[in-house]
């Protein structure tokens, strides 16, 4: 357990956040169930955060922010916090998706991270391993953050038809996953294409990967493996994966069609009929 006396704020974020929390609350002359109370939170909730123990969430970040008059600091510092608490072999992608002005990206099996539903997430990560799964859950659904900024990335995103139809946590779990691509089909910076069976061999066989393009930095072009990620920004490598995403752009269904096959397939798979 940690020592509320000894917390290091220098240690880590989170060790950061909660040494800021204990600051605001002692000089506004409050307990911890004094300031739970007020956020509506229990005083236990409070003392773990302030202890490092405990993952805030965005909600309590913004409820303390307003009782402890903080300037939104602690709201401020929640991103940091979850991307502290990913994969240490992650955590470069989730800086590089913070930093990008476009991403691309191709997937062959599954909803990829940034657009998955909490259900989706969750069953995803507890597929082997279900320890701490509340806290693995949130940070990954922390990352899609990014999409509220106030320059979000423009994001594209190359599905296989296979992310449809693998029945990841069920048929209600697929029914609210496949809805939620849906929300997207009229945001211009999140655009969704579906590469169809039909498209036979293609420029994806290889695997999944992503691009990261910057403003005035070379793209990344990032691959993964078991418990393990790949950054590169060699030039070749990137202008040949380029090359490929520009290939599986032209062979994947339009944006227009690849709405409408996610409707069937809610439609003739899970029974959901969308308007």
């Amino acid at each position: 357990m940690v020592n509320i006396n000894t917390l290091d704020p220098s240690a880590s974020p989170l060790d950061y956040y909660g040494f800021e929390l204990r600051r605001f609350r002692e000089a506004a002359g409050l307990t911890q169930k004094q300031l739970g109370d007020i956020i509506n939170y229990t005083g236990s909730m409070v003392g773990q955060v302030e202890t490092a123990r405990k993952l805030p969430t965005l909600d309590f970040s913004q409820r303390a922010d307003a009782a402890l008059c903080t300037g939104g600091l602690l709201t401020r510092l929640h991103p940091l916090v979850m991307r502290s608490q990913l994969p240490a072999w992650f955590q470069q992608v989730a800086e590089l998706e913070v930093r990008a002005v476009e991403i691309c990206s191709f997937q062959t099996h599954m909803i990829l991270g940034l657009l998955q539903t909490p259900a989706y997430a969750r069953a995803v990560l507890g597929a082997v391993d279900r320890s701490d799964l509340d806290d693995r859950t949130a940070v990954r659904l922390a990352r899609q953050s990014v999409f509220e900024k106030e320059e979000p990335p423009v994001f594209w995103a190359v599905l296989s038809e296979a992310a449809l139809y693998l029945e990841v946590g069920g048929r209600k779990t697929m029914q609210g996953q496949l809805a939620h691509l849906l929300t997207f089909e009229d945001n211009p910076r999140i655009n969704i294409q579906v590469l169809p069976y039909s498209a036979g061999s293609h420029a994806g066989l290889t695997g999944p990967f992503d691009l990261y393009r910057f403003a005035g930095d070379p793209t990344i072009l990032y691959t993964e493996s078991y418990r393990s990620g790949h950054p590169t920004a060699n030039p070749d490598t990137v202008k040949e994966c380029s090359l490929r995403y520009d290939h599986l752009q032209a062979a994947a269904l339009s944006l227009k069609d690849s709405a409408e096959l996610i409707r069937r397939v809610m439609e003739d798979r899970y029974g959901e009929q969308v308007a």
